[in-house]
Formats: C-alpha cells, structure tokens, sequence
C-alpha cells in the first residue's frame, strides 16, 4: 500500500498505534510498526543554527517585559514560523512561544498537521506545548535548557513518549543549553 505523506494522519494504525512520518513528499510504504525519518546526517550544525534563530525570539519577547523563551517551527530546510512569548502582551495564558509559532505555521502552510516539521524552542515545552505538538503531529523537538520546575518532555513528564498516544515525536534536547538557561535566569535574576 502506498501512502501519500501529507495525508498520514488518517493512517495512524489502529492496532499498531504508531505513525509513520516522513520528510520528503514522496511515497513510502505503509508498514505498521515502522518510523520513518529522514533529517539529515549533518543535523547538528542545522540544529545550533535554528537553535540561535529561536534565542533571537526570545530577546526579543524579553525586550517586550515577556520571559525569554522563544520557538522556530522548520519544514523541509526552511524557517516557516518564529515566536516568543506573548503571555503579557496579549493577555493570553496559552500564548507561549510553541503554541503562537505552532499556529502560525499551520496558517503559513494551510494545514493544521505539520507532518514532517521540527520545532526548536529554548527550554523544554510545558504540558500544553507537548499536547499541541502531538496534536500538530510534529515529527521532532529540539529543545535546550531543561525545565525542572514544568518540563513535559523529560523533566516531569514523558508526554511526547507516553504509550497510549497515537503519535511519536523524535526529542533532541540540550542543543546550546547553556545560552539558553542563561538567558533565564539572567532574566529571572534582574526580578528578584
């Protein structure tokens, strides 16, 4: 059976409860129990690069009164979102930077799955940034610093890995930690 990418959310297998993502908009066969990916074997360096990308959105929400964490959504090579928090600024308790790159770049590309997409974000997504995630169906995370205090992704929760979900998202984490927990508790420290 061959399967068009773009339409795998309706190929979730019941019985398996695994999916098959893909880079690359060409058919792949269907195989239960089979994850495909496809990122490139020199993703490091690409890494580090969209990792600065999302510090710059979070300087720049720090600038705006906002915490510092910022999020870069990248398909197929290319940047088609970039956010940082605007909890303050639009008065809205889910205006995390994930969740406003997330919908910006299901409008960018006119679909709600982003199959295929990776999102870097300064600091482990809290348990709503993972739930939309798996809801957008990304196929990776690549995040920085660890969130000891609200991490969902290792820190206090495994929500991208839980067994019951039908969806598996591939997690690289650590990626210019450093910088990034800098940038919070530079930030945290100035308000205490």
């Amino acid at each position: 059976m061959q399967v068009n990418p773009q339409q795998l959310d309706y190929f979730t297998g019941a019985r398996s409860r695994k999916v098959v993502l893909c880079k690359n908009p060409t058919h792949y066969p269907l195989r239960a129990g089979v994850l495909f990916s496809t990122w490139p074997m020199d993703s490091t360096r690409n890494d580090r690069e969209f990792m600065q990308t999302a510090l710059e959105s979070a300087r720049s929400a720090e600038q705006s009164g906002e915490v510092p964490i910022g999020a870069v959504v990248v398909l197929d090579g290319r940047i088609v979102s970039r956010a940082g928090n605007r909890t303050i600024t639009d008065c809205d308790p889910a205006g995390h930077a994930e969740i406003i790159a997330l919908r910006e770049a299901a409008l960018e590309i006119k679909n709600y799955r982003l199959l295929g997409a990776t999102v870097y974000v300064t600091i482990e997504p809290c348990a709503m940034c993972a739930g939309a995630m798996i809801q957008a169906r990304i196929a990776r995370l690549v995040y920085g610093a660890d969130d000891a205090k609200a991490g969902a992704v290792r820190s206090c929760f495994s929500i991208l890995e839980h067994e019951k979900l039908n969806h598996r998202v591939e997690v690289t984490s650590g990626v210019l930690a450093d910088e990034c927990a800098a940038l919070l508790k530079s930030f945290f420290a100035a308000r205490r």
